[in-house]
């Protein structure tokens, strides 16, 4: 981090000196997102917009990754961290290569606007899937470990994160250009802020983007609280400020918090927003004629903006400039994909049908309008892959030539018939044929980007993108009623970016796999999961309710009743929970000296300094290796500001062979032990935490699916 002071001190001179020989007009015109030249000064042209949510996206070809939500899935800073390394690399390899060529369009550049960081709190908003799950420990954690693969540690930056939507963002879609999310000061900074916290203060993450919504009554991108209060005073945020696309026009058209572009602009620059995302800041001479903003104010904006780039080190040589079009979907980053889906992978239910034996199977069923597709391997903001490999052709490059595969679309994705001409659901005597001649029956089920994403990207216009509710569609819950009713054994794999009532499917199939959007060629993987190849070792990043009548309304920013923190029911799947193949046991958890096991109420006396260091001893009581996610918990025994459940503070990915065991060393930090008061404060407001460990939550609906319950102690302070 000293390296990086050091490097930004020398970028930010020579961006003051660069600035300073700039007119007005050619300050004001690098604020927008498409920056253009300026021939005299030396400066090419550059785009700041370009996506690398889970692989370099919308540039062509790259390596492709499963959508966020299955990263977060796999509990595993490490591999977050290479994921956002090769994003860098990759996003290099095209920038180098695209630039050589004059090339310096949208999707070229190195400023990339990913992660989301942004809570899922709610499982009916379209864009869920883009973040890492519902748990603000979990989120920051994995942000920053994407932040600092992406950045690197070296002088110059090898690509530059942005940490967004800041704040308080999360749905509905259809109404975020004028939505107004009203939240209490608790839930603001319990919830919503502490991911952005830690990838400012942790990762020195270099960009920011704010929100289309307002907070409290105040535009995101023009926030006076948010964006100079909270980002830059209070945290000491060094970085550039970009608005989302065409937030800042909702100011005067939607929002109605100014009158004129001009003074949207005006508000946005004088708050801090340094880049703007839309063609606002196109008015930004006319803010100054009327005195509505500086020269000056625009010229700290411009220097920020060029700091970055003089971090990239765009204009100067580094080591960066030698990393080659070889880099792109190289055998090393190919390899990290297919360890990412390995990891996504939660198997939420198994009657022991699982692993599959090839070699006992003459027939193979593949049903469902998801098990060919290719739009359900790649969620939204995806790249583009040389190959793609549907769960359909993973199973059938998996098994001897000698098994027969039999495929059925089985439904329309949505609608009631494929063909347009045909009569409702033509396709379901297919599908039972294909049951009734097959030994075991794999139903590919869920939804895709046009179903859940981005307002204005999807197909899925009634809702913007959004979910009415947790149910399949229509046609799917048909097929799976008609293709389970004939009898054989039936597995689903469930291919959604979100959680979903699979109550049906908890209680009549004979397993259920959670597998997210896997990427690209996220088929040959799962179907080595199902055939045992490999075992699932995921974790759910978000609670699975039974239905969408158990969660507030949707508008209400309060976090009383959702998410498992504050959800007071039971849930189907809860957050934390996935099975193996292996029998991973916690054995023991060392702390202070002392060895705590099953037995229940035993305590430690904690003098409330330095960090609470944890050695967690498992051991795998079955033939089988598998990957296991070693959870830790902690809950305020005395405070009322303390959420109704435990809370995550610590885990650690483990893998463990079959027959062996393994030690995992964690720490629980100060914050574990404090609670948010109703005015936001972070206080230590009790002296008995109960700390939990575990392969999951320390809820009841965890130990009724598991059959475990980890182990338990109080810590006295």
């Amino acid at each position: 981090m000293k390296n990086r002071e050091e490097a930004r001190k020398r970028a930010r001179e020579k961006a003051h000196e660069l600035v300073s020989r700039m007119t007005l007009e050619e300050k004001a015109s690098q604020l927008r997102f498409n920056a253009p030249a300026i021939p005299r000064l030396e400066i090419p042209a550059y785009n700041w917009w370009n996506e690398g949510l889970h692989g370099v996206a919308r540039a062509g070809v790259a390596t492709s990754f499963p959508q966020a939500i299955g990263m977060a899935a796999a509990f595993d800073t490490e591999l977050v961290e290479a994921m956002g390394k090769t994003v860098a690399v990759e996003g290099r390899a095209k920038y180098n290569s695209s630039s050589a060529e004059g090339d310096r369009d949208i999707y070229k550049g190195l400023t990339f606007w990913s992660p989301n960081v942004n809570i899922f709190r709610d499982p009916r908003w379209g864009r869920g899937h883009e973040t890492y799950g519902e748990d603000p420990y979990l989120t920051g954690e994995l942000g920053k470990a994407y932040v600092n693969g992406m950045q690197g540690d070296g002088e110059y930056m090898t690509a530059a994160a942005c940490a967004k939507h800041f704040a308080v963002h999360s749905g509905p879609e259809a109404l975020r250009h004028k939505f107004d999310a009203r939240v209490s000061e608790k839930d603001l900074n319990e919830t919503y802020l502490p991911a952005f916290e830690k990838l400012v203060k942790e990762a020195d993450v270099e960009a920011v983007m704010g929100a289309y919504n307002r907070t409290n009554g105040e535009p995101c991108c023009g926030s006076k609280t948010l964006m100079k209060d909270i980002l830059r005073d209070k945290w000491g945020f060094q970085g550039h400020f970009v608005s989302d696309c065409w937030a800042i026009r909702d100011f005067h058209t939607n929002h109605m918090v100014t009158d004129t572009a001009e003074e949207s602009a005006a508000m946005a620059l004088k708050n801090g927003c340094d880049v703007n995302c839309g063609s606002t800041y196109l008015h930004m001479l006319e803010a100054v004629q009327h005195g509505l903003v500086t020269e000056d104010e625009i010229t700290v904006a411009a220097e920020r903006l060029f700091t970055t780039r003089f971090l990239l080190g765009l204009f100067e040589k580094t080591e960066y400039d030698e990393i080659g079009f070889d880099r792109l979907e190289c055998a090393e980053h190919l390899k990290l994909a297919d360890r990412a889906t390995a990891e996504s992978v939660v198997l939420l239910k198994n009657n022991g049908i699982l692993p599959l034996k090839k070699e006992t199977l003459k027939a193979i069923g593949v049903i469902g309008p998801n098990a060919n597709s290719r739009a359900a391997l790649v969620g939204n903001y995806h790249g583009t892959s040389s190959r793609y490999i549907t769960v359909l052709e993973g199973i059938q490059d998996f098994v001897p030539e000698s098994t027969r595969v039999y495929y059925s679309e089985g439904c329309h994705l949505f609608k009631e018939k494929v063909e347009s001409l045909a009569w409702k659901q033509d396709r379901i005597s297919e599908a039972v044929n294909v049951a009734k001649n097959s030994d075991v029956v794999i139903l590919c089920l869920g939804l895709d980007e046009t179903l859940e994403g981005e307002e204005g990207d999807t197909g899925n216009s009634y809702a913007s993108g959004d979910k009415a509710d947790l149910l399949l569609p229509e046609p799917q819950r048909e097929l799976a009623e008609a293709v389970i009713g004939v009898g054989k054994p039936v597995i689903v794999l469930n291919m959604t970016g979100s959680a979903m009532d699979l109550r049906y499917m908890q209680e009549h199939a004979d397993a259920v796999m959670q597998i997210w959007y896997p990427g690209a060629r996220g088929g040959r993987t799962v179907a080595g999961l199902l055939f045992g190849e490999l075992s699932p070792s995921g974790k759910l990043p978000v609670t699975f309710y039974n239905s969408s009548e158990e969660l507030p309304d949707f508008e209400d920013y309060s976090m009383k009743g959702r998410t498992y923190r504050y959800f007071e029911g039971k849930p189907l799947y809860p957050f934390g929970y996935g099975l193996t193949y292996g029998d991973v046991t916690v054995d023991e958890v060392g702390c202070g000296g002392r060895a705590f096991g099953t037995k229940a109420g035993e305590e430690l006396e904690w003098d409330g300094s330095g960090k609470v260091k944890l050695t967690v001893k498992v051991s795998n009581g079955s033939s089988t290796d598998t990957g296991e996610v070693v959870q830790v918990y902690i809950k305020d025994m005395d405070s009322a500001y303390a959420a109704p459940n435990a809370k995550l503070c610590a885990f650690s990915r483990v893998f463990v062979p079959g027959g062996g065991s393994k030690e995992v060393e964690l720490e629980l930090d100060g914050d574990a032990f404090t609670v948010v008061n109703e005015k936001g404060e972070k206080v230590q407001d009790g002296h008995r935490f109960l700390v939990s460990v575990g392969l999951g939550q320390p809820d009841e609906r965890t130990r009724e699916l598991t059959g475990s319950s980890g182990i338990a102690f109080t810590i006295l302070s």
